[in-house]
């Protein structure tokens, strides 16, 4: 028999494998056994099970087989291999037969497949299990996080048609700096500058952007310039801040429980940080009335407080806020939630993930006050494009655009001197 399978039949060699290893191993201690053992376990158990079953193994093969096995009953089957890979930054799976990576802003299709949708599912509820949280017909979504910290989203029928789906953001491991930003085209060197100024003499900073545009990747570069005397309280649905600083306080929301009760939101967290002595407060993501109590610590003390917000231009972020702040009820007048934004945020950072992939910081720009009953915004950096190369690439130059932010002194009082020409287009 020569050792040749299709992707169906090792499937099914795997599936029947798999099936006698849950049999014969002890599930209840698996956690608590060396890889190595295990590997050495399953490995005699392979030997055995394919001798009985007459199946002709290559070294290669045995081996291929006994990792993805030890994958099976220890990790996410399939998705190991994936979720090892340092160059992938998202999964994405729709269905047993179609998974898709992202490759440096890019996606493609992969030739990892399961077993069929009860395989899928398996994998699923592994994931949601094991952080506390269940999915089924009656709650056919959940959002988790890895232990590594990658956030999970899965969706499964009725609501998902085609068969379950389920999304990875994988977390990264060595948070980009500033300066890897700047290495990569996606700031200037200047702009780079005057973000550091802004966090270290407390301007608050709000970074707005699509989904997958790298609002947090920027909200982690930006807090490594915070001092570290300073006690930061972070609030995020899934926590993914990676602070450097040794005096930061993590606080993460918490869905209902199997009842429906027991739900902790963002906006508990945030009236709850008030209380807790912050220096700065950094919200992961505000979403909804959450955003009046951050605005509120905005206006009182709390400076050098950051956040992010799904937007797509700077304009639209302080639209969106104004929706979010008239979420709360009261019947707020609109020019009194203008005026808590103006006052309240100094800087909107807007990033956009570009049609060749890369991430791209498109403008920064500063709140100036109110003209009328209309926040008032002013560019002092903003992305131009050029045009496009045939390889897709998009051209294009991050300038500034010559006018002085008004929060200079702001920045002189902090004892922070930026040079003149850091406002100056060179280009």
């Amino acid at each position: 028999m020569k050792d040749e399978f299709s992707p169906h039949a090792w499937l099914e060699l795997k599936s029947r494998l798999h099936e006698t290893l849950l049999e014969k191993l002890n599930l209840a201690v698996l956690d608590k056994v060396e890889r190595s053992d295990l590997k050495r376990e399953i490995a005699s158990l392979v030997s055995e099970f394919v001798k009985k079953d007459g199946t002709l193994l290559g070294a290669d093969r045995f081996k291929l087989l006994t990792d993805e096995l030890i994958d099976e009953v220890m990790g996410l089957g399939p998705l190991e291999p994936l979720l090892a890979d340092p160059t992938i930054s998202d999964i994405l799976v729709n269905g047993c037969d179609n998974v898709f990576v992202e490759r440096k802003g890019m996606l493609e299709k992969t030739a990892v497949r399961f077993r069929d949708e009860r395989h899928l599912l398996r994998i699923i509820d592994k994931v949601v299990s094991s952080v506390g949280r269940r999915i089924d017909e009656s709650q056919p979504w959940v959002d988790a996080r890895l232990e590594d910290g990658s956030r999970v989203n899965a969706i499964i029928r009725p609501c998902a048609i085609d068969g379950p789906s389920l999304s990875i953001r994988k977390f990264s491991q060595s948070p980009l700096q500033l300066e890897q930003l700047v290495e990569g085209g996606a700031i200037s060197r200047p702009a780079a500058n005057f973000l550091r100024a802004l966090v270290q003499a407390r301007i608050n900073i709000v970074v707005s952007g699509g989904t997958g545009s790298g609002k947090t990747t920027m909200l982690n570069a930006l807090s490594s310039f915070i001092d570290h005397q300073q006690r930061i309280v972070t609030i995020e649905d899934a926590a993914e801040l990676q602070l450097q600083q040794e005096h930061v306080v993590r606080l993460e929301t918490r869905p209902p429980n199997t009842e429906g009760i027991g739900a902790i939101l963002q906006r508990d967290l945030v009236k709850n940080a008030l209380r807790m002595r912050p220096d700065r407060i950094i919200v992961g993501e505000v979403r909804g009335n959450e955003a009046f109590d951050m605005l509120q610590a905005m206006n009182t003390g709390h400076d050098g407080s950051m956040t992010t917000i799904h937007a797509n231009t700077a304009r639209d972020a302080v639209s969106r806020l104004e929706q979010m702040v008239s979420m709360v009820g009261g019947d707020f007048p609109l020019d009194a939630i203008r005026a808590q934004i103006s006052s309240g945020i100094n800087v909107i950072l807007q990033l956009s993930r570009l049609g060749d992939g890369r991430r791209q910081v498109m403008s920064i720009s500063e709140i100036t006050g109110m003209e009328g009953n209309v926040v008032s915004l002013q560019d002092i950096f903003v992305f131009r494009r050029n045009g496009r190369r045939e390889d897709g690439t998009i051209l294009g130059s991050f300038e500034a655009t010559e006018i002085r932010p008004r929060c200079m002194d702001q920045l002189t009082s902090a004892g922070i001197d930026l040079p003149a020409h850091t406002f100056v287009n060179e280009g």
